[in-house]
């Protein structure tokens, strides 16, 4: 009997239905991993765009140290208005004293069309110029000779920095010194780039190596103005204290110590208390301002420690918590702010009314910082407060002391950018002529005084043979 055609044609479809029907397995498995690969890839693309707009604005932004952190800068629709805040003296050139030349340009018609031009008034303007220079040059004449009783002797000048001659004959005078310290101890300037402003400004040709034996000459002259600095430091009603690492052949730490006429560096070993006694002597009787280092700690001075380290401080811990768990650092905010403002009202307020705000700040000190904290967080916050309790408004006991620390740190700022360049001194010699005309040299800045006129007296005293 044959096989019904119907049946052999069922059969056939049924067949390819299951084909088909593997068919479309294989496509959905196929779509499935399409759409898992697109997904991927569209998550790269984000993270790789996401990149892009990184790079761009680290492009933009300002290099380490001084950059702020993305999460501080405000918005540029926040910034306000550039220039000057209301209520500042305006800034601009004052009037030169002399005049050396003169100069008028007549309008006896219209530049353009060569017309009559009425209605004229004077336009007065001063150009300030440096004019040609050239090295003043003086030859001078010594002569040696022979005592009978002293032995070699010789004659001297002032003007004399060394008496070396030979090929050493040609000497910088006191003037030229006093700019070269200018630009390479203050100004930052490098020592070669010392040696090209001299010589394309000045005319003055010296080596790097000359000029550096040149500046310990003059920091040898002028070691006595450094020490007297250095005892004067010690009767200020407040210095300032604050370090960072230097090099010196080896890992040293700079030191500076200041206050608004003076500032000191210091570069030594030790980053330890006796660094600070050496400097202040064990009998300091003003206020040493710090940070919290350890280095400051448990010495017999008055002390204040500085309210931007513990806001900073306050504030990390408090960027750590969530919204509802950050009123204890609000608080502790809120009474550093509180006694900032006091002591900005000092003045206009009566003594009874500032003592009784400041006893009010005092009570809410104990308050805050006396319980023990669950949180380990505010507990850390408010023991750094509770072992500076006793310095903690020391400021306000003292009319001539900062509530920050900030004037040191503005001390190092020019050391840490010549840092940059240097890492430090290579020799011992370096280090001391370092400290010495800097010292000198941020002093000077400080009471607006001439830096290449106050070197002056000292390199016209006798010379060094």
């Amino acid at each position: 009997m044959e096989a019904d055609p119907r049946d052999q044609r069922i059969q056939e479809l049924e067949a390819e239905n299951a084909r088909l029907r593997g068919d479309n397995e294989s496509l959905k498995s196929e779509v499935e991993r399409c759409q898992t690969d697109s997904d991927r890839l569209r998550q790269l693309i984000k993270q790789l765009q996401e990149r892009i707009e990184q790079l761009e604005r680290q492009a933009a932004r300002q290099a380490a140290p001084f950059r702020r952190k993305d999460k501080d800068r405000k918005p540029a629709e926040k910034h306000g208005k550039p220039g000057r805040k209301p209520g500042h003296p305006p800034a601009h050139r004052n009037e030169p004293p002399q005049i050396d030349d003169h100069v008028e340009v007549r309008l006896n018609g219209c530049p353009c069309c060569g017309g009559p031009v009425t209605h004229i008034e004077p336009c007065e303007q001063f150009i300030e110029d440096l004019p040609p220079t050239r090295p003043h040059v003086t030859r001078l004449v010594t002569y040696v000779g022979t005592c009978p009783r002293c032995g070699e002797v010789r004659s001297t000048h002032p003007m004399q920095v060394s008496t070396a001659t030979g090929a050493a004959k040609v000497h910088l005078g006191a003037r030229a010194l006093g700019l070269a310290a200018l630009l390479n101890k203050h100004l930052g300037l490098t020592t070669r780039s010392t040696c090209r402003v001299l010589e394309s400004l000045c005319g003055l040709r010296i080596t790097p190596g000359g000029l550096t034996q040149a500046m310990h000459r003059v920091a040898d002259k002028a070691k006595g103005s450094f020490l007297e600095l250095l005892a004067g430091l010690r009767s200020q009603p407040a210095v300032y204290a604050d370090e960072t690492s230097w090099w010196v052949g080896d890992p040293r730490w700079l030191w500076t110590f200041t206050t608004p006429d003076r500032t000191i560096y210091r570069v030594e070993k030790s980053r330890g208390k006796d660094v600070v006694f050496d400097t202040l002597g064990a009998h300091f009787g003003g206020v040493l301002v710090s940070d919290c280092l350890a280095s400051y700690e448990n010495l017999p001075f008055i002390m204040h420690k500085c309210y931007g380290h513990h806001l900073k401080a306050i504030a990390q811990a408090r960027d750590r918590k969530p919204e509802d768990q950050r009123s204890f650092f609000h608080d502790l905010t809120g009474l550093l702010r509180s006694a900032m403002a006091l002591d900005r009202l000092r003045h206009d307020l009566p003594p009874p009314e500032f003592a009784r705000i400041r006893q009010h700040l005092d009570d809410r000190a104990d308050l805050l910082l006396g319980p023990t904290r669950n949180d380990p967080d505010e507990e850390r916050i408010a023991n750094r407060l509770r072992k500076r309790r006793r310095w903690l408004f020391t400021f306000l006991d003292y009319a001539e002391v900062e509530a920050t620390n900030n004037r040191a740190e503005r001390a190092l700022r020019p050391a840490v950018i010549a840092r940059k360049l240097s890492c430090g001194n290579k020799t011992e010699r370096g280090k001391r002529t370092w400290e010495i005309l800097a010292s000198l040299a941020a002093t000077c800045h400080q009471r607006g005084e001439d830096l290449v006129e106050n070197l002056r007296p000292y390199l016209l005293l006798p010379p060094y043979p």
